[in-house]
């Protein structure tokens, strides 16, 4: 090991360690208090944003957007839901500052310049996603799902009666679902930096990587083609684009000399 590879620390008790843990999760835990009082604050505007697509399709076929509760403390219920969701996006940069201040000193200065490009990269992706899911995905998906209303053509009406707590829990399942699979370039990049996979391992898993995109879009996306497919199709994209980039970084195979 070089002399300028070398851990930047100095040895700790265990006691102290706690202490530092105890530290990090103070930290931690105020900035998420603080960012769900902001959250909570804001509410219901952040709800309306999450609604923004569907009140948009609404009004394009020309009728009153609304959505409805049936419990008494359902919408107050909804508003603290929204509140966690935004507090915990809000908070995960600090979040994961407070833990890479934790891990870095026993990480050597290789292993630090790293580990960096994922850290930025990391929240980078996830926005990647969940802006598919809000500007592309839901539009397609809402209008598609509203087609099968048929009020105003006589007889028997069906008319779409939305609830605030199952519209937001099927908008964060999607925003998370997309924004965790455009990890996947992330994940893999990792593991072949680290060594654990190569290339050549991710080309020959192609088509079982293929398989496995459209069977984690048929779990996590609504039962419609449109939603599914767009799920599924940027997932084999990442999953190419992963193997060009763990090529850049794959680590170089050591030969006898150098050993």
């Amino acid at each position: 090991m070089k002399e300028s590879d070398a851990i930047d620390d100095t040895p700790m008790p265990l006691l102290e360690h706690i202490v530092e843990l105890r530290k990090r999760l103070i930290w931690s835990i105020a900035t998420f208090i603080v960012a769900f009082m902001i959250c909570y604050h804001y509410a219901g505007d952040i709800y309306r944003f999450l609604a923004a697509p569907l009140e948009h399709i609404m009004r394009q076929n020309g009728e009153q957007p609304h959505l409805i509760y049936t419990a008494l403390y359902e919408a107050f219920f909804t508003y603290i839901r929204v509140a966690i969701f935004g507090a915990t996006c809000l908070s995960f940069p600090m979040i994961a500052i407070q833990a890479w201040i934790f891990i870095a000193p026993g990480l050597y200065r290789s292993e630090k310049r790293a580990f960096a490009p994922f850290l930025i990269a990391t929240p980078l992706m996830f926005l990647m996603g969940a802006a598919l899911a809000y500007y592309v995905v839901f539009p397609f998906a809402w209008k598609f799902f509203l087609s099968f209303q048929t009020a105003g053509n006589g007889g028997m009406d069906i008319e779409l009666q939305a609830k605030v707590s199952e519209y937001l829990s099927l908008v964060t399942k999607m925003i998370l679902a997309f924004g965790i699979c455009f990890e996947l370039p992330v994940v893999l990049t990792l593991l072949v930096r680290v060594g654990l996979v190569g290339t050549a391992q991710l080309k020959k898993l192609r088509r079982y990587a293929i398989v496995a995109s459209f069977a984690v879009a048929a779990v996590l996306a609504p039962p419609d083609a449109i939603t599914m497919l767009s799920l599924a199709i940027p997932l084999v994209a990442l999953y190419e684009i992963s193997i060009f980039v763990a090529r850049l970084v794959e680590p170089k195979p050591v030969t006898d000399d150098e050993e």
